[in-house]
């Protein structure tokens, strides 16, 4: 339903935020640390190296977008790295304050960010810590016993350069915040209007079977903003997701989908056609989900089994009987299930013998991978033989290339869907490709390696 676009949008931004920062708090602690080198205070130095590696480590972290991981470990390193810095260098002297404390409301606001993301105790606990410090150290001339304070000169220095720092930190943390608290409920806004508006449209893209007939499509949500243009879903749903608004949101697809659904009956090719919606974890788990469904079923009177609901793991959250039960009873009404990107989760085995559904989905990435690697290739064959054995049908994803295809086939797979049989496509551009076909790919398989022919 949703696909992914390539669009570069706010995220981005705030990645790029990350690793300026980064690569500030590097350069600068990498700056004292020369300096102290060039003094002969190697203990000084070996201090401030620390921050450092610390922001090495946090940029690597932000460019493999593990931002989770970054604020975890940027907020614990450089907590523990100020205190102890305050505590053993930089202590008040000849009525110049102590500086490297303002850095802790830096991590403070880190924190919240990261609390914002994934709410914990120990989130919670860093912006406690980090608050309290600040005051502490602030108000009250704490130092080690052993404190061994930086040279009066140098302190004058930092006196000033050390606020500037923390300063251009600190509106780097609020663009950050901002982005993050506006960012979702801006586009959200938006999106209300454009489930107003009619902004919101479905595409569909193909599924063939090995002839290269197709049999079904899966309906992709597409947004075109009149000033901004298409927007991708990778933008909008997870904003959707986090203001609560996925059910309206799926409401509309269902919606759009039974509509079409109601439309191909009166076709004979098309009346024959099955079609695949996803499902989110959040408008499944409502309470309501089921009798929406029964309502739109009673009032666009189609064929339930040409229905096919695509859900994920996620859904599990909340719990395996409750899902259950809810899937028995919308199969009852004749829906058929599918599980969408199999293989990627961790407990895909545990519970796919609980749910009743009909079908798997072999993750895109997989599928790419499968021509060229032996491990993705037994992946895809291991997926393949759970399905015959459980009496599943499987449809492969993201088929692109004759060699992806010519493997899937030695594997038993009867369903593809990919940019090799078809990109997503209008509703009217698709019913055409239906009922007025252009000539198919060729889909005999190809003469492929030992390693991809094999088992």
């Amino acid at each position: 339903m949703f696909g992914k676009g390539n669009q570069e949008h706010k995220a981005d931004r705030v990645i790029r935020v990350y690793q300026a920062v980064s690569l500030a708090v590097g350069g600068f602690a990498l700056f004292w640390t020369v300096i102290f080198l060039a003094r002969g205070y190697t203990l000084l130095a070996f201090a401030e190296f620390f921050p450092v590696i610390a922001a090495l480590v946090c940029f690597a972290l932000v460019t493999r977008r593990r931002l989770d991981l970054f604020l975890l470990v940027a907020q614990i390193s450089f907590l523990f790295f100020v205190i102890g810095f305050c505590l053993m260098f930089d202590v008040p002297q000849n009525g110049a304050p102590r500086v490297t404390h303002l850095f802790l409301p830096v991590l403070g606001m880190l924190a919240y960010i990261n609390y914002l993301r994934r709410p914990s105790r120990l989130q919670l606990s860093v912006i406690a810590a980090s608050l309290v410090s600040f005051v502490v150290l602030h108000a009250a001339d704490l130092r080690l016993p052993f404190a061994q304070p930086v040279p009066p000169d140098l302190h004058r220095i930092g006196v000033w350069l050390n606020p500037a720092m923390a300063v251009l930190i600190f509106c780097g943390a609020i663009y950050v915040l901002q982005q993050r608290l506006s960012a979702p409920h801006g586009i959200a806004r938006d999106l209300v209007a454009a489930l107003r508006h009619g902004e919101l449209s479905l595409a569909f893209q193909p599924q063939v079977d090995g002839k290269g007939d197709i049999t079904g499509a899966e309906a992709l949500l597409r947004w075109h903003h009149p000033a901004k243009g298409p927007i991708p879903p990778s933008t909008f749903i997870p904003a959707a997701e986090e203001v609560g608004l996925m059910p309206l949101v799926g409401n509309f697809v269902l919606e759009e989908a039974l509509a079409t659904l109601s439309r191909w009956q009166a076709d004979p090719k098309l009346g024959r056609l099955t079609l695949s919606v996803n499902v989110s974890a959040s408008q499944f788990n409502e309470s309501d989900f089921e009798m929406t469904l029964r309502d739109l079923l009673a009032r666009h009177r189609i064929d339930a089994t040409r229905l096919r609901l695509e859900l994920t793991e996620s859904v599990l959250i909340a719990g395996l009987e409750p899902v259950a039960e809810k899937m028995a009873s919308l199969k009852r009404l004749g829906l058929t299930f599918s599980l969408d990107d199999f293989g990627t989760g961790f407990s895909s085995l545990a519970y796919l013998r609980r749910l009743p559904v009909s079908e798997l989905k072999i993750d895109r990435s997989f599928v790419t991978a499968a021509a060229e690697n032996d491990r993705d290739a037994a992946l895809v064959r291991s997926i393949r033989a759970i399905a015959t054995d459980l009496g599943l049908e499987t449809v492969a994803e993201g088929v692109e290339t004759q060699a992806q295809l010519a493997f899937l086939k030695t594997t038993g797979c009867r369903l593809f869907q990919g940019y090799l049989f078809g990109r997503p496509m209008p509703l009217a551009d698709f019913e055409l490709s239906v009922l007025a076909p252009t000539p198919k790919p060729v889909l005999a398989p190809e003469r492929s390696s030992p390693r991809l022919a094999a088992g």
